[in-house]
């Protein structure tokens, strides 16, 4: 069973993702299911190493921290666009000094980075350990640095390391 499912929870959720984009109907939950099974193949084919977690408590957490930040993000950006030129905003690059070195805390990171409106993850410089974050609206360097060494940073060492 696990060489045609090696990842059967991977396999359900894109089977139903497929169904909640699409039309339900038997060829679309045929064609999803095949489409899954592939991609799940594709998935074991890659051999992605198994993440070892050391606090799954502080994983929701995580999670509420990260969609209040999307949300309050999506406020902020949405009022700066409909403020138009009314209000000067600066643009800017900042190189965060991480701790993270955990490939698997390091991805999440920049998931949350990247999901986060305004931000975007640039560059991640394993020799330095320095991340190299793009902000929309960078007024002020030091919040920035405070937001992901302390708010994300922190709990995905302590996950993850």
């Amino acid at each position: 069973m696990s060489r045609v499912l090696p990842y059967p929870l991977l396999t359900a959720a894109l089977a139903i993702m497929w169904m909640l984009l699409t039309s339900f109907s038997p060829g679309q939950l045929l064609l999803g299911t095949a489409v899954a099974m592939v991609a799940g193949q594709g998935m074991a084919a890659l051999h992605p190493a198994k993440p070892r977690l050391r606090r799954w408590d502080l994983i929701p957490k995580l999670t509420a921290i990260v969609l209040y930040d999307i949300v309050r993000s999506n406020i902020a950006v949405a009022g700066i666009i409909l403020q138009g030129r009314r209000r000067q905003r600066t643009s800017g690059l900042l190189t965060i000094p991480l701790e993270l070195h955990h490939p698997m805390g390091l991805a999440v990171l920049a998931v949350i980075v990247t999901s986060t409106p305004g931000t975007a993850w640039i560059d991640y410089n394993s020799a330095r350990g320095t991340l190299l974050l793009h902000v929309f609206d960078l007024v002020d360097e030091k919040e920035w640095l405070d937001l992901i060494k302390n708010r994300y940073e922190q709990l995905l060492l302590e996950i993850f390391e």
